[in-house]
């Protein structure tokens, strides 16, 4: 079994590590005939580079993607589709006092206790700079559902204990996510947020974050169950990032303390075209509330999917801190090299990213659920 890979159908390899010759995704099971370009992987990776007027890394990189395989005329082809993206703002200098001391925070030692070894130059595959795969993987997958009519939009709900309103509150605005280096939907608590940020850079210290996403025009009938549901599978994909602590789905965990009468989500006959997709043999509905965020019984009900993650602070501080070394020893241990005092902006489009591989697969996957989508083997989805 490997954890490189995501995903049974729509499936992606991530490779590299933060300070090797390169990083990258090779992505297997994406259907023919989908539009591509080199430009659509560099617009998402550029969503993913430093930025947030200095709470980012300083680490500068052109992260330019080259489309090895998988692709002609402009369209894939079927077959494996590889991507490469090399470093060359690296300073591995940075990192030669760490390579007998352990970071507080960081998975150095645990890395080291599963494989007796482990590339102290940035932390290696476990290097927030191991995303850039998953982006560029995600980039494809955001393209195969964008032909489904799926949109996924991600924002930083919270950040140095600033929070900013959310989508069915007064003065979320959706243009002004992409409008701030937070990506924070309402200027204001941008502003405070960045305000707090820049003081904890100048004590040496991070914050973490909350990342809310929404998708809407998922059609129902998604997900694995009973144990690839989608919202466990959505979890699994938010989990596998580094720093990520926890999800919540809808009202979340909110949901505990309230009851069942104010907490189910009531069925309403009819049709709303921009939720609902007609499926035969079952009543057509939509859902007056969506406080389950999406998901009933592990399946898509048509309502937008809607989760918030939580990553803790960033582990690598300008403070000083006490570690131990290879030998037991007690040493004191300022981190040099180049970080982010806060990754929320970053995170953005990582979220997003995955939850694109999660969809593609499960949608792929739905064909399988049963036998009237068999009835004509070259349907498979509206790709163009």
């Amino acid at each position: 079994m490997s954890g490189n890979t995501f995903g049974e159908i729509f499936r992606a390899t991530t490779f590299g590590e933060s300070h090797g010759p390169a990083l990258g995704c090779v992505i297997d099971g994406c259907p023919a005939g989908l539009g591509l370009s080199a430009e659509d992987i560099a617009a998402e990776l550029r969503r993913r580079r430093p930025g947030g007027g200095g709470i980012s890394t300083s680490r500068a990189e052109a992260d330019e993607p080259e489309i090895l395989s998988g692709l002609f005329e402009g369209k894939t082809m079927g077959s494996p589709i590889a991507i490469v993206v090399r470093n060359t703002g690296q300073r591995s200098e940075d990192y030669d006092e760490l390579r007998d001391l352990y970071r507080p925070g960081h998975g150095d030692w645990t890395w080291e206790a599963k494989y007796g070894q482990r590339d102290h130059r940035g932390g290696g595959r476990s290097s927030a700079r191991e995303t850039l795969g998953r982006v560029a993987a995600g980039a494809v997958a955001k393209k195969f559902l964008a032909a489904q009519r799926v949109t996924i939009r991600a924002w930083t709900a919270a950040a140095a204990g600033i929070s900013a309103p959310g989508p069915d509150e007064e003065g979320f605005d959706w243009e002004e996510i992409e409008r701030n280096p937070l990506r924070m939907p309402q200027a204001e608590a941008a502003q405070a947020a960045l305000e707090k940020l820049e003081k904890l850079r100048r004590e040496g210290d991070s914050s973490g974050c909350r990342i809310s996403c929404i998708v809407r025009g998922i059609p129902p009938g998604l997900g694995e169950p009973v144990f690839d549901k989608l919202d466990a599978r959505i979890a699994a994909a938010m989990l596998s990032l580094g720093s990520a602590k926890g999800v919540e789905f809808g009202a979340g965990f909110a949901a505990s303390g309230g009851i069942g009468s104010e907490q189910n989500d009531r069925p309403i006959p009819g049709v709303r075209p921009d939720l609902t997709t007609a499926i035969p043999s079952v009543p057509t509905l939509y859902w007056k509330t969506n406080k389950a965020g999406g998901v009933l019984g592990g399946i898509s009900t048509g309502m937008p999917l809607s989760f918030t993650v939580a990553f803790k602070p960033v582990p690598s501080i300008g403070k000083k801190q006490w570690t131990v070394d290879r030998l037991g020893n007690e040493r004191e241990l300022v981190i040099q090299g180049r970080h982010d005092v806060c990754i929320a902006p970053r995170a953005v489009p990582v979220v997003e990213a995955m939850t694109a591989l999660v969809l593609a697969d499960f949608l792929l996957l739905r064909r399988s659920s049963r036998l009237r989508n068999h009835t004509d083997p070259y349907e498979l989805c509206t790709v163009l």
